[in-house]
């Protein structure tokens, strides 16, 4: 194509040279008529390859389905809470000197009352009584007997009965980041502590913080609900129960809100300490770790979706909240795409599961028809929360039939097998015998663990199990997969509640509490679908770095995507 051009010139230069370096107007007129039929086989074959472009497309539109499947959640609250791949190096000697502070404080390891001192309990313990609270007396004898003479971190922090007490983790998770309704849209409002992202003031030294935490804590009254009462923060304190957290004795746990409260308030007062000592400069990291994975959390992860997963038909996404799903009916996602959450969606936990399905491949609204509850019904009661299955049927613009569903799984993926199970049984079993001849489609957090124990599904089993139903996931058609699929990187770090499952950065690639595992499936019939090509990605950009923790500043979940491209048999 590039000598052509050329070609040509030179046979006009030659004609030129001959007529004394003036062109005949027959050869002006021969060469404009050269080009144009030139430019018309030009066209032409622009045609003929958009052309034979559609026809490919359509081809593969009526033979192929592009899914993919993310659980969107990653770090909530709390931006500290996960190792994650950072460009600063100031975030990893930050960690690191927190892990050094917590494994070896020395005499560093000072005790609770030189941080939390005798003037802030009184002062707490004043407020307790204005918010009319029993067992005072109870919880100033623990101060005075015990938690007092503690040393911060060996004594308190690292202490594994007050974690299996959850006297700090409790509170923390009710007051935390709280959705608030103060104004015209939701919002949040933040305890004043390190694991959060709040930005109310500076948090520099110990007596701003203990003053703008009681008051947050005691005097500040939000809006739970739209046009709901304002409400005491101090409300949102819940009892502990023994039933559920046997380390409580029982008089613990009758005064387990003004304790927890104490616990609370010692704990954060404890951060606020060390990391006044360790960093001046750790609110303005803080800062931007929380614009980058917090508040612009959704943001980036629309903008994924939209951009790099444009041309997908099915998105299958889990652990999605309410805000998110307005968001992506709102942003370009929601224009492309049908955005299908489930009837029962969970407003309280505020994680779903949806199915976003592409408008060009199913166009008609009305031919999708939600029916997770009928599978839910098929559970025993309690086997999967509100929000966390979703399903339905749709038809595509070539008429074809399909099930789709999104499910996420607990913790430690036990309910998986049983939901897989109910899924399977509704629609080849005894549920909708017009199911039957619909090509399922399921993409889900199914929480498996590399390496089989008590309490925790594993890979294999799992996959042995949905061969065994007559299903393939995108890791194989048999038994027979890599165990070392990964679609999780990640670990917690020394800043959060529950010390337990910390892990040091040495450790990990070793830890068994780091979550380096492969949690994410899509599931088909392999009468219906067969495995095209599959792919993961933990960048955003369609690349999966196998040796980054992750989220990271540029993607913001703790899941990689699991992609694949199926075949309609």
């Amino acid at each position: 194509m590039r000598r052509r051009p050329q070609h040509a010139t030179t046979m006009g230069s030659d004609r030129y040279d001959r007529h004394d370096g003036e062109r005949s107007p027959f050869m002006v007129v021969l060469g404009m008529g050269c080009l144009a039929l030139v430019g018309f086989l030009v066209v032409v074959r622009g045609v003929f390859v958009a052309g034979s472009h559609v026809v490919e497309a359509e081809v593969a539109y009526e033979t192929s389905l592009s899914v993919a499947t993310w659980n969107v959640a990653a770090i909530n609250n709390n931006p500290f809470e996960y190792w994650i791949t950072h460009h600063d190096p100031a975030y990893n000697s930050l960690m690191e000197d927190v892990q050094r502070f917590v494994d070896e404080p020395g005499d560093r390891d000072v005790p609770v009352s030189d941080v939390f001192t005798e003037s802030m309990f009184g002062e707490l313990k004043a407020s307790m009584e204005a918010a009319g609270w029993a067992g005072l007396d109870v919880v100033e004898r623990v101060w005075r007997d015990d938690f007092r003479h503690r040393k911060i971190i060996s004594g308190f922090v690292k202490d594994g009965t007050l974690g299996k007490k959850r006297l700090a983790s409790m509170p923390d998770r009710v007051t935390n980041t709280i959705k608030t309704f103060d104004g015209a849209a939701p919002s949040v409002a933040y305890r004043p502590t390190v694991i959060n992202c709040y930005g109310g003031g500076d948090l520099g030294d110990a007596q701003t913080w203990w003053a703008r935490w009681r008051a947050f804590v005691f005097d500040a009254d939000i809006a739970k609900a739209p046009d709901g009462d304002r409400v005491k923060v101090y409300t949102l304190f819940n009892p502990i129960k023994r039933s559920k957290y046997p380390a409580l004795t029982e008089e613990e746990e009758r005064v387990s809100i003004p304790l927890q409260t104490l616990a609370g308030a010692i704990f954060d007062g404890v951060l606020v300490h060390m990391m006044n000592v360790l960093s001046p400069t750790w609110q303005a990291l803080r800062a931007d770790m929380c614009d980058k994975l917090n508040r612009r959390k959704d943001e980036r992860t629309l903008d994924i979706l939209a951009t790099t997963y444009k041309r997908t038909d099915v998105l299958f996404l889990q652990e999605a909240a309410s805000s998110f799903v307005a968001a992506a009916s709102a942003n370009d996602l929601g224009r492309n795409y049908h955005v299908i959450a489930p009837s029962s969606m969970d407003g309280s936990r505020d994680q779903n599961s949806l199915v976003l399905l592409k408008k060009s491949r199913f166009p008609d609204r009305n031919r999708v028809a939600e029916f997770s509850d009928a599978i839910v019904q098929r559970l025993p009661k309690g086997t999967a929360a509100p929000g966390d299955l979703v399903a339905l049927s749709a038809v595509d613009a070539n008429d074809k039939a399909y099930v789709f569903a999104s499910f996420h799984g607990d913790t430690n993926g036990i309910q998986t097998m049983p939901v897989t199970d109910a899924v399977h049984a509704h629609v080849r079993g005894a549920g909708d015998s017009e199911l039957r001849a619909h090509a399922l489609v399921f993409g889900l957090d199914a929480n498996t663990y590399k390496v089989e124990r008590d309490g925790y599904q594993g890979v294999l089993p799992y996959q042995a199990d949905i061969v065994a139903k007559g299903m393939a996931s995108q890791r194989g058609e048999t038994a027979a997969i890599d165990p070392a699929g990964y679609t999780t990187f990640n670990a917690r770090t020394y800043l959060q509640p529950q010390l337990n499952k910390a892990v040091s950065f040495a450790e990990r690639y070793t830890n068994l509490n780091v979550d380096h595992n492969p949690k994410d499936f899509i599931l088909f019939y392999r009468d219906q679908l067969a495995l095209a090509s599959t792919a993961k990605d933990n960048t955003g950009k369609r690349r999966y770095d196998e040796d980054i923790m992750f989220p990271t500043l540029d993607f913001p979940s703790d899941h990689g995507i699991s992609s694949a491209v199926l075949t309609v048999l």
